[in-house]
């Protein structure tokens, strides 16, 4: 299924290695490359600001979603096509969601990972029906993932959920695999957590 508007979770530490700022570099420009739409935080900074500028640099569109406390903070990055204010981090996340085809989760902090969480949860209950791709650069998320296991395997978590997402490796696997999964079937997201 073609996939047009990518929305990219990701850090915006400014002292994130330079494989993780590479590898976001990259997917931005295989964004822009395949003819897709970014939508991301619109940071200025970090794994966020280069996704940003790979599609950019690659003549593509980037639009940025980012709540007015932050661009009162000077966090705006400055050269988007197109720049969305909202006025709560919450607004953010639901304009992000509404336009998404697909999520791809970059590495990040708590900040990336309470996005993912929540998307993730929003599909387990039938809010979110788009492809969401977690990008294991350099193996980063190997410890979430393991913990996402211990869940099913503790009955914290019915197994059948553990297909609401999808793990890549590099950039160019995450984007072929936004366009090859399928939305999730909304019948199966609202099994009976009881049984």
């Amino acid at each position: 299924m073609r996939r047009e508007t990518i929305v990219v979770y990701g850090a915006s530490s400014a002292d994130a290695e330079k494989v993780f700022v590479d590898a976001a570099y990259e997917l931005g420009g295989l964004i822009a490359k395949a003819g897709k739409r970014l939508v991301s935080g619109a940071g200025s900074t970090g794994l966020m600001a280069a996704v940003e500028n790979g599609a950019l640099d690659a003549g593509g569109v980037s639009i940025g979603i980012i709540p007015q406390f932050m661009v009162d903070n000077g966090w705006l990055h400055e050269g988007l096509t197109e720049t969305i204010v909202t006025p709560t981090m919450h607004e953010r996340k639901n304009r992000m969601s509404q336009m998404a085809d697909a999520v791809i989760a970059l590495p990040g902090g708590t900040g990336t990972f309470e996005e993912l969480f929540e998307i993730i949860t929003w599909k387990m209950l039938g809010l979110f029906v788009k492809p969401i791709v977690i990008l294991n650069t350099d193996n980063y998320y190997d410890p979430l993932l393991l913990m996402l296991e211990r869940t099913s395997d503790r009955h914290f978590m019915n197994p059948v959920f553990r297909r609401l997402w999808a793990v890549a490796q590099t950039p160019d696997e995450a984007i072929r695999l936004v366009d090859t999964l399928t939305d999730w079937d909304d019948t199966t997201s609202k099994i009976n957590l009881d049984k």
